[in-house]
């Protein structure tokens, strides 16, 4: 047990993935990004709960190609996504969550740092994907401003995790015209952003 070599590791956690999910078929499109989010929380439960829009992962791993930035609404998702590959690809990552100018002013406005640091990544030059692993009101924001005409993201990832809004902010995100990537329900996390952006990275990287 002791003389797996590290390399082999996550192959072999990912062959085990597989032999549990037994004759269940995921489509062939999502299969990699459901596998690596089941790798990173060892929860089957995702392969029902996590939600795709048509084409979501194709036209992301497109965007990626051509250098779109990512941004998330946590630091423990910005540390997780790989940004070699990233940045190899001509894309930056943003977090604006501990931005001193986003606390100034949610603390002005009486709204979460989040609804500020997504009206300040509206206004990002390039097109970006939205890794959102942990505030709902991150998710409500971005609906307003896509129903405002001021951003137009290339795909949401609406992973938050909890109990308050957390439900009806995926559910919001899932009536957009918008591609999407949801976790239904109430599971989540940062984590689980940053593997999704990573399994359509990785597929670049190949």
């Amino acid at each position: 047990m002791n003389n797996i070599k590290p390399m082999d590791i996550e192959k072999r956690s990912f062959e085990v993935i597989t032999e549990e999910l037994g004759d269940r078929k995921l489509p062939k499109e999502n299969e990699l990004v459901i596998k690596r989010v089941i790798h990173t929380s060892a929860d089957f439960d995702y392969v029902d709960n996590l939600k795709f829009s048509d084409n979501a992962v194709s036209r992301a791993i497109e965007a990626l190609k051509k250098g779109c930035d990512i941004v998330t609404d946590t630091q423990m998702a910005k540390s997780g996504i790989n940004k070699t590959v990233l940045s190899s690809l001509g894309g930056s990552l943003h977090c604006f969550m501990s931005d001193e100018d986003v606390a100034n002013e949610a603390k002005v406005r009486g709204v979460t740092r989040a609804v500020v640091s997504m009206e300040k990544a509206a206004r990002l030059e390039k097109p970006c994907i939205f890794a959102i692993g942990n505030a709902p009101t991150a998710l409500i924001r971005l609906k307003e401003l896509i129903d405002e005409g001021k951003i137009n993201p290339v795909l949401i990832i609406g992973v938050p995790v909890g109990f308050v809004n957390v439900v009806e902010s995926k559910e919001l995100i899932m009536t957009n015209d918008v591609p999407y990537i949801v976790a239904a329900g109430r599971k989540g996390g940062s984590n689980v952003a940053a593997a999704i952006c990573n399994a359509m990275l990785y597929q670049i990287k190949r």
